[in-house]
């Protein structure tokens, strides 16, 4: 991989339908979702339908999304199949979304339904983006194809963890293993974030620091990203593996490997942030990512003691307030920093990349609204900082009317890019579920 987004053929890849259509049901999922969680502060909905909306429905389909667009770019390929690229993004959302209304009506019984589809939309995905990759030798492949590999294999024992789970619930299949419920719950959540979620966002963050930054990993950076692409994985199946077995060494084991390779991925990005050859404030996405890698780094210091001295009883996060800085913080703000480029750099690619040269067009960042980008920023930051003292602290009160700040900034953050969509692409949103626009096979 190592082709610039700016430099890339309107002709390579899907159709830009493709991965928006996956963008816009992402997005509908945010919304919903952080509004579950600021109603979660209040016990008025259960953690689950959040949990479930946030990491698969809107950072797992957007993950999809970009997957299906840029891995065949970055790797110069083709996409094996957009057909199935639309058949797992339908199967995907519908099992999200059943799952999100059994966990909040309290069925847990019927898990099971919405369990399987999200499973074959997951698998559809793995295996249409496994035989677009050139390769499964890591050997072979370059920082970002591996994490990207690994992040496949994690989703297909995320996923099947999950159903096991839902399995569970209706006819008590544990019961009759030596794992008990917890321990694979723990389990699931770990790969679940750390495996596919975390890893993902590494292996795409290496290739997008470094083309938006123009910067070059120093000496002691190339150091740290060959431990970091050996010990996290490792470290991450040892966390996830120790949990099942209630196997206290070998969690110890993983959240040293986790917490290291974190922290050094963490720090060399910082310094490519600092060392950044254009202005970090007039970017949308690096002036997110600026935010995101500190509260990283946050995170693993913050953590690090009770991982290590108790890793059995602690969270998979390190607790509530911990948590939001790690999937907030850090994932929340890559994610929507990322979405601000890639949604405007597919419409202006098919909208303008024709006409350059010819006619004054728009540049990339002039498509969305600076000023609606501006207030999703602060309302954010204000939100989540809000969040993770009112959880930290024990207020209720702080929590949920910080939560409620940061649902208006995800609000306004969607409306904007989606406003991007409508106003720029011919046939706006509504065209990109059209067959027509989708493209065919």
């Amino acid at each position: 991989m190592g082709t610039a987004l700016g430099q890339v053929d309107a002709e390579t890849g899907p159709p830009s339908a493709v991965p928006l259509q996956h963008f816009v049901v992402a997005l509908v999922f945010l919304v919903t979702g952080v509004s579950a969680g600021a109603l979660a502060v209040f016990q008025l909905v259960h953690v689950l339908p959040h949990v479930h909306l946030l990491l698969v429905g809107w950072v797992c389909i957007s993950i999809m999304g970009a997957m299906t667009q840029f891995v065949p770019v970055w790797s110069g390929v083709s996409l094996h199949s957009r057909r199935l690229a639309r058949a797992a993004l339908v199967a995907t959302g519908f099992g999200v979304a059943g799952l999100a209304v059994a966990f909040g009506f309290g069925r847990y019984t019927d898990a099971v339904l919405p369990g399987g589809v999200l499973l074959v939309g997951l698998w559809g995905f793995v295996y249409n983006i496994g035989r677009t990759l050139p390769t499964v030798d890591v050997r072979r492949l370059d920082v970002t194809e591996t994490h990207f590999l690994f992040a496949l294999v994690f989703v297909l024992v995320t996923t099947s963890l999950g159903v096991t789970l839902a399995l569970d619930y209706r006819w008590s299949l544990l019961a009759e293993t030596p794992f008990g419920r917890g321990d694979v719950v723990g389990t699931h959540a770990v790969f679940a974030v750390f495996g596919i979620v975390v890893t993902t966002v590494l292996g795409a963050m290496y290739q997008l620091v470094t083309m938006f930054t123009q910067t070059e990993l120093h000496r002691l950076g190339t150091y740290v990203k060959r431990f970091e692409i050996r010990a996290y994985p490792v470290g991450v199946v040892a966390l996830g593996v120790g949990r099942l077995l209630s196997a206290e060494a070998v969690v110890r084991i993983g959240s040293l490997l986790v917490l290291v390779s974190l922290l050094g991925f963490g720090v060399i990005v910082l310094r490519k942030l600092y060392e950044s050859r254009v202005s970090i404030l007039g970017h949308p996405m690096l002036v997110r990512y600026a935010v995101g890698v500190p509260a990283l780094i946050v995170w693993t210091v913050v953590v690090s003691p009770s991982w290590v001295s108790h890793p059995l009883p602690s969270g998979f996060a390190g607790g509530t307030a911990s948590a939001h800085v790690l999937l907030a913080g850090f994932v929340g703000y890559v994610v929507v920093g990322t979405v601000y480029h890639i949604i405007p750099f597919l419409v202006w690619v098919e909208s303008y990349s024709d006409r350059l040269g010819l006619e004054d067009v728009p540049m990339i960042d002039d498509l969305y609204d600076p000023r609606l980008e501006r207030a999703d920023l602060t309302m954010t930051a204000v939100g989540t900082a809000g969040v993770v003292a009112g959880t930290g602290v024990g207020n209720v009160a702080v929590a949920g009317a910080s939560g409620a700040v940061a649902v208006g900034g995800y609000a306004v953050f969607a409306v904007n890019v989606l406003l991007t969509v409508r106003r720029h692409k011919p046939g706006g949103v509504t065209g990109l579920f059209r067959r027509a626009d989708a493209g065919t096979e």
